[in-house]
């Protein structure tokens, strides 16, 4: 009686901290989406002050990434756990590391709206807004499929990846129009062309995060192949 009663008191501080990463990773998934959002607002209005308190944010995003490794480690070393916790865990363990790329794709944002030479660039300002709250909202579903592991949303948003794409392509061509007609603009240009690349990032690491989500739930790594394959995995 007292084997089983100690084992289901192990099991059940297993749960909480199962439970403890989780509620911790998802945290972190909102800090970051704030830190987009603030590092867009602060493109979109050329806000300076806004935009460095994203900057500084940023290493509580990378204390939050480095935290939350350290205790999957701890728990793999000492529960050892198999299937579907091992799974959970991995799939935590690789998804903070996307989510603190995110966060360095928003200081890359903010950094632009403190350059001087982006401000003569507003216009073009614009196309990227678009595009950031397209990310945005991505990053946010992204975040709901992995609270509730919902391998069923995260294929749906995985797909949107592309349309960002096209976003970018499109904002390229216009950004690489506008030099040539005017290559005193260029260096303010090239700022601006490195904001809509982050945003672009943010895109990738969306979509990285639900191969994560479907790897838990389906126990299937749906990295590097096609829709058509991924759906018959689905």
């Amino acid at each position: 009686m007292e084997k089983m009663n100690l084992s289901k008191h192990i099991s059940g501080q297993f749960n909480a901290e199962l439970d403890d990463i989780r509620n911790r990773v998802l945290a972190m998934g909102g800090l970051v989406e704030r830190q987009l959002e603030q590092a867009l607002d602060a493109l979109a209005s050329l806000d300076t002050e806004l935009a460095q308190q994203v900057i500084e944010g940023d290493h509580k995003v990378n204390g939050m990434e480095v935290a939350i490794d350290e205790e999957c480690t701890r728990i793999i070393a000492k529960r050892q756990p198999a299937a579907s916790d091992l799974r959970l865990i991995l799939a935590i363990s690789k998804t903070i590391t996307d989510l603190e790329r995110i966060g360095d794709a928003c200081v890359r944002i903010a950094k632009a709206a403190v350059e001087k030479r982006a401000n003569s660039q507003q216009p073009l300002l614009v196309s990227i807004e678009n595009m950031g709250r397209h990310a945005t909202r991505m990053l946010h579903s992204t975040l709901d499929a992995l609270a509730r592991m919902d391998a069923d949303q995260a294929f749906e948003l995985h797909k949107q990846d592309a349309k960002l794409d096209k976003e970018y392509e499109g904002i390229i061509r216009q950004l690489m129009t506008h030099m040539m007609e005017d290559p005193r603009s260029i260096p303010g240009v090239l700022d601006v062309l490195w904001a809509a690349r982050a945003v672009e990032r943010v895109g990738d690491r969306c979509k990285n995060i639900c191969e994560y989500v479907i790897y838990y739930v389906k126990g299937k790594d749906v990295r590097h192949i096609s829709y058509e394959e991924m759906e018959k995995e689905l």
